[in-house]
């Protein structure tokens, strides 16, 4: 079907809601009962070549007790949905009354099979059935849907003649139809329009970020795909189209499941009914959702692994009810957030409780396969904070230690402003993989395509651009060639690593005189000390001496002879001169020769604390690709003040004696 047939379609159902709504509902409640309805309407008309053997199957399969009827019933109908209420839309049009056809509506709907239940159960649909009967428009709706001037079915329309009066409408078409209706209804609602629908733009650039690297090796065969966060399904769709290309421009075979999980109840619907309506009646069946269905407390495929994982979660969106579900942060144990990892047996990747997102990431890594010669390849994308939020030894940085120790980070590609359509801070798509090509393996590479993009001619919410079909290439090349340029750097691993230290401090006592000395009753308790173990360090507490010892100065221990005993005495530190150091992991002679460098020519008497050592990750972009503006010359300046005088000669005399000579 042409595109002018289908913008058609589009806009005849919109009008609906103008038509029928209007006064009843505010604008942005429209999509409560256009939505739920577009998707009705579209089963029933698939639904009617069969409606009469379904129901004889449901008679038979009663009258013999069988209790288990969906597999029958759903062979029946030829599809992976049916219903079996007598009546089909059609049939609810001569109606007496608005209360006979508020309970034969109901009835109708009640006839559905589970699957679609599901959507009507998440759309909260029968809530309005109600008011749509009180007002009188429920008759009216239907009529609406079932206009002879439109043709939501699958077959054609005919004239009286038995010419084609109206074209088919396949799956696809379907589809497309109800994802305008959905951009639509977004864009109505800017506050929220972004929450349920990433920009396809972004969708088919990460789609190909995962593909290209092995589009040489993916082989005939079945692949999985998820998407945790997967909102209207719209990345598990783009992801699945562009695999298939690829496959198809590679002489592959492929067959492809599509797993998602979303806990927005209405969000989850569309994504349902919209893999119904594009004829994905089993893939329907793999998407889980609702609002008990949150993908971090509630994990919907925890023995799954997947080929290809795309995802959008949401950013700084607390999950505080989920952790507290889950035991809190002392009680934890979920092994895909609790892991082993640099000899830890309980490395914990539990972030603040403020920000999920980088838990969604986490995730999707535990269902990585590590036994099949692709192993898997995700898509992620994220905001800034997960570059750098949190500190060593916290969640947010555990994660990103634990992702590039193991070697698993391709790539990250920071995003224009204003791409999504209800946030205009920076993003960035993390690639990863855990077979990563051999040139690829311990670096990481920063893509800067923040200049990349086509400005909308009317903004979408707060997205104001786009990536064309050349800045997509562009990027995806940039990607591909793995080379140092302006827009592309490349690092070693470790470069995005830190120590952090903490520096000590001696304390110090200090009275009229200045600093105190030994007493003979702290000397005698020292001897004393050092008497019963030569090997155990005596704790003077409150003393310093210094220039009558031999100090160890980064570890806060001097040597002190005294009546003829070396004893090893330790400095107590002071916590108000308590200092901390992040040392890059890539520093030459290490933690040593760096506090030897850098501190103890400006406090000779620091030591660091060897017990606080803590490893951290974290990615400045604005470090790597940041060009300051280059300060203006004398020259210039000179320039401006000169022509600034000139036009305001005259001025002063102007003003204070109105222009008189």
């Amino acid at each position: 079907m042409e595109q002018s047939q289908l913008n058609w379609i589009v806009n005849f159902i919109w009008g609906i809601a103008d038509d029928v709504l209007r006064d009843l509902y505010v604008r942005g409640k429209y999509r409560d009962v256009i939505l739920p309805m577009t998707v009705i309407r579209r089963l029933d008309s698939v639904l009617e070549p069969t409606k009469q053997a379904v129901l004889e199957m449901k008679s038979t399969l009663d009258a013999a007790g069988i209790t288990n009827q969906d597999q029958a019933l759903r062979q029946a109908a030829g599809q992976a949905f049916y219903n079996t209420s007598k009546f089909t839309l059609r049939d609810l049009r001569a109606r007496s009354s608005q209360q006979q056809l508020k309970a034969d509506f109901e009835a109708y709907l009640d006839g559905f099979s589970p699957n679609v239940q599901d959507i009507l159960e998440n759309f909260e649909f029968r809530n309005q059935i109600p008011r749509l009967s009180k007002a009188d428009r429920l008759g009216t709706l239907i009529e609406k849907f079932l206009d002879p001037t439109i043709n939501l079915s699958p077959e054609p329309a005919h004239a009286a003649d038995g010419s084609v009066r109206l074209p088919a409408l396949d799956n696809h078409a379907m589809g497309t139809i109800f994802e305008e209706l959905i951009r639509r209804f977004n864009e109505e609602n800017n506050e929220e329009a972004g929450e349920h629908w990433t920009p396809r733009d972004a969708v088919r650039l990460m789609a190909r970020l995962v593909f290209l690297p092995i589009a040489d090796e993916i082989e005939s065969g079945t692949y999985l795909l998820y998407d945790g966060a997967c909102g209207t399904g719209g990345m598990l769709t783009v992801a699945d189209e562009t695999l298939m290309e690829i496959a198809r421009e590679h002489g592959k075979q492929v067959t492809t499941h599509l797993y998602g999980q979303e806990i927005n109840a209405e969000t989850y619907a569309i994504a349902k009914a919209d893999f119904l309506l594009k004829g994905d009646g089993d893939e329907a069946d793999n998407l889980v959702g609702g609002p008990e269905y949150s993908t971090l407390a509630n994990d919907a495929f925890p023995s799954h692994e997947f080929d290809f994982m795309l995802s959008n979660p949401p950013y700084g969106k607390s999950w505080k009810t989920d952790l507290e579900r889950m035991g809190g942060k002392s009680g934890m144990k979920d092994p895909r957030f609790i892991i082993e990892h640099a000899d830890d047996p309980e490395y914990s990747l539990v972030t603040r409780s403020s920000d999920g997102q980088m838990l969604f990431l986490a995730n999707m890594l535990s269902k990585m396969k590590h036994n099949t010669r692709l192993g898997s390849r995700i898509a992620e994308v994220h905001n800034g904070s997960s570059l750098f939020t949190g500190d060593a030894g916290q969640g947010e940085s555990n994660i990103r230690r634990w992702i590039i120790e193991n070697d698993w980070l391709e790539a990250i590609v920071a995003l224009p402003l204003n791409m999504f359509y209800n946030t205009g801070i920076a993003t960035y798509i993390w690639v990863l993989s855990n077979r990563k090509p051999e040139h690829r393996r311990g670096k990481v590479q920063l893509i800067d395509a923040t200049q990349w993009y086509k400005p909308l001619r009317k903004n979408l919410g707060k997205k104001n651009c786009q990536f064309s079909e050349e800045d997509c290439q562009r990027i995806c090349d940039v990607f591909l060639a793995f080379e140092e340029t302006e827009q592309s750097k490349i690092f070693e691993n470790a470069a995005f690593g830190y120590w952090k230290v903490t520096v000590e401090r001696p304390l110090r006592l200090k009275g009229i005189d200045g600093e105190r000395a030994y007493n003979a009753k702290e000397i005698k308790a020292l001897k004393e000390n050092c008497e019963r173990d030569e090997k155990a360090p005596a704790v003077i507490k409150k003393i310093h001496r210094p220039g009558k010892v031999e100090p160890d100065p980064l570890r806060g221990l001097f040597e002190a002879v005294i009546d003829g005993k070396r004893c090893v005495v330790e400095y107590e530190p002071d916590g108000d001169f308590r200092d901390t150091e992040q040392i890059p992991l890539l520093e030459e002679g290490d933690i040593e020769a760096f506090l030897r460098r850098e501190v103890l020519p400006y406090a000779p008497d620091a030591w660091f604390d060897e017990s606080s050592v803590k490893t951290g990750y974290e990615i400045s972009f604005n470090r790597y690709f940041y060009k300051p503006q280059p300060m203006r010359t004398l020259e210039e300046i000179r320039a401006d003040i000169l022509a600034v005088r000139k036009e305001s000669e005259g001025l002063l005399d102007d003003i204070v004696g109105g222009g008189q000579p």
